[in-house]
């Protein structure tokens, strides 16, 4: 299974801000759109880097309630990891455990075109082995439907 199967199943909508926006706009967005991570891209839309609760919750520590009205580039995590739509799902999530990573943005062509994360991963996991026993339970019964 690929990526690119994860996203067709998920959407490609990605919520992204800007390095320059402060933290509260962050947390809004990720409070509104249900969401763990907000992609941060620059003036081209290029990725700059990732934000999320992880780095709120350390800017928190650092600097108090007035990390609010920092500017997002403060807590940003600019060594961002990337997947593309062919990319194998077990590789991708074999790469997330790793580095402890729970969101990846998926890019094409050097653009950024989705996100993913290690919930969809396990989810889309999941999935699979369900039809796979579903087929076979089916075949142990003779039920060539299931096939």
């Amino acid at each position: 299974m690929r990526i690119n199967e994860v996203i067709n199943n998920k959407g490609n909508t990605v919520i992204t801000a800007r390095a320059d926006q402060d933290v509260a706009h962050l947390v809004g967005l990720m409070s509104e759109h249900r969401i763990g991570a907000v992609v941060i891209t620059g003036d081209d839309d290029a990725v700059v880097g990732i934000a999320g609760e992880r780095d709120v919750v350390n800017g928190l520590k650092q600097y108090g309630s007035e990390l609010l009205t920092h500017p997002i580039s403060d807590i940003l995590e600019t060594d961002v990891h990337t997947c593309g739509m062919d990319d194998e799902l077990a590789a991708v999530a074999s790469e997330m455990t790793q580095f402890r990573m729970r969101h990846l943005p998926v890019m094409v062509d050097g653009r950024l075109a989705a996100i993913v994360s290690i919930g969809d991963i396990v989810k889309s996991r999941i999935d699979q082995l369900q039809d796979e026993q579903e087929h076979l339970v089916n075949y142990l019964r003779g039920d060539a439907r299931g096939l």
